[in-house]
């Protein structure tokens, strides 16, 4: 929906991959298309674990917000061996 609304806003065209795929995952599981790894936009990539990130360091209803150092952790914890490179 977000991608819908920032494509009648000619100067945001470039980031609209960005919101549209952020919540793929490397290995196809996501939506809304079931990129998978390369097939991911690079910035769809950044914006999804920015989003991550706001979300673990933010209090919620129904959960208080992790320390930023431990988001951090949790990020590298779950980056994977596709984003990497080791196995």
């Amino acid at each position: 929906m977000g991608a819908e609304i920032l494509e009648h806003i000619r100067q945001l065209k470039e980031i609209i991959p960005g919101v549209r795929y952020h919540h793929e995952q490397m290995d196809g599981t996501g939506y809304p298309e079931g990129l998978k790894g390369e097939q991911m936009p690079i910035l769809a990539k950044i914006v999804a674990v920015a989003d991550t990130y706001d979300a673990m360091t933010t209090d919620r209803p129904y959960r208080k917000a992790m320390r930023k150092e431990v988001a951090v952790e949790e990020l590298k914890r779950c980056q994977g061996p596709n984003l990497t490179g080791k196995s």
